[in-house]
């Protein structure tokens, strides 16, 4: 298995420009702070940006955790794959996940100075200086699940490949816990307004009597007890209103909706 490594010190880039350099490679699988990445597509492991202090995030990249190495370990050995890129801040650190991940000799080095110019490096120390942003190569859906209740950004990224090809890759743009900017967090109360929100654009809805909101670390979970104006269809509606209130709230919070119940408590005649 060829095994390359992208070394670039932190907030330069490198997961910026690790799909370009997969691509480039012909290479499928990424490594990158803790996750097992196949074209777009996280398949294991955990991410570093989760965590709640940077050691806690360095500890989790390079794969200290026993089970977090097994999960990573065995879908590298199941898909097994023909060449991966390791993503680091050091030498040290992709040598280190190498040998963890026992993937064998490394085959390439790539530094990030070969691949981005100052220009871009500057940029993107910038954004992680002055706005604690990162830079995950994954579309935000795959990671939602990843980051309930952290700040997503989806970014598409179009680059030209040859004369006639132009790539396009969609990552996300993410704030993690141990940003110094503190942890993002949006009220109940903000959600709460947000449901509201929905159920009034929806035409037979006649009042949300009842909201309650459960957050856990894989997402929110939503109860709704409203009325209803006679003579709609209630199945038809309540569909209706559950992608109505899922798609809304997603869409402001980033928040991942694990599932939105709605008990109809009674129906309204109106004139």
């Amino acid at each position: 298995m060829r095994v390359i490594v992208l070394v670039g010190t932190s907030g330069t880039g490198k997961s910026y420009q690790a799909m370009h350099v997969a691509k480039a490679k012909n290479i499928k699988y990424i490594i990158d702070d803790g996750l097992l990445i196949k074209e777009n597509k996280v398949l294991a492991g955990y991410s570093a940006k989760r965590e709640k202090s940077k050691m806690a995030a360095i500890k989790r990249a390079l794969f200290i955790d026993n089970n977090h190495r097994l999960e990573v370990k065995q879908a590298i050995d199941k898909e097994n794959p023909e060449g991966i890129l390791i993503l680091g801040t050091s030498e040290k650190m992709v040598y280190s996940i190498a040998q963890t991940l026992e993937l064998g000799d490394v085959t390439e080095k790539i530094y990030i100075e070969d691949i981005a110019t100052e220009e871009d490096i500057k940029t993107a120390k910038k954004s992680r200086k002055k706005e604690g942003k990162h830079i995950i190569p994954v579309p935000t859906f795959e990671i939602k699940k990843e980051f309930s209740g952290y700040f997503l950004n989806p970014l598409k990224v179009f680059k030209r490949m040859g004369r006639d090809e132009t790539q396009e890759a969609e990552k996300s743009v993410v704030r993690p816990t141990f940003s110094y900017l503190g942890k993002y967090t949006i009220s109940d109360r903000v959600v709460r307004e947000l449901i509201f929100y929905a159920a009034n654009k929806i035409i037979g809805i006649y009042k949300i009597d009842h909201v309650d909101i459960t957050n856990t670390q894989e997402g929110l979970t939503i109860e709704l007890e409203v009325k209803i104006v006679y003579g709609n269809p209630i199945r038809a509606l309540m569909e209706r209103l559950q992608e109505q209130v899922k798609y809304e709230v997603e869409e402001m919070t980033s928040f991942n909706i694990i599932s939105v119940n709605v008990d109809v408590k009674s129906l309204v005649i109106c004139d």
